[in-house]
């Protein structure tokens, strides 16, 4: 396993990032991240990659010259002349 670092676990179960991988991953004071379990280890992930690879997911799933953003403006249209 690449850039192993120890730390401990202290009062109210805290760890700390270290300061090197909180800079290589863009984690700033503050900022919301997520922790998963894989497996038998933690996955910490910030939030700005979690929306990353959803829209990665998602735009497999569109076809490319479909807009979403498109679509649901003409859905709200359609629903707005129904009323």
């Amino acid at each position: 396993m690449e850039n192993v670092v120890r730390t401990k676990v202290t009062q109210g179960g805290r760890i700390v990032i270290p300061a090197e991988m909180r800079r290589r991953l863009g984690i700033e004071v503050g900022e919301d991240v997520s922790i998963a379990l894989d497996g038998e280890s933690l996955r910490i992930v910030t939030q700005k990659e979690s929306i990353k690879r959803a829209q990665e997911l998602v735009r497999k799933l569109i076809p490319e010259d479909v807009s979403l953003v498109d679509e649901l403006i003409a859905d709200r249209r359609r629903e707005a002349a129904n009323e």
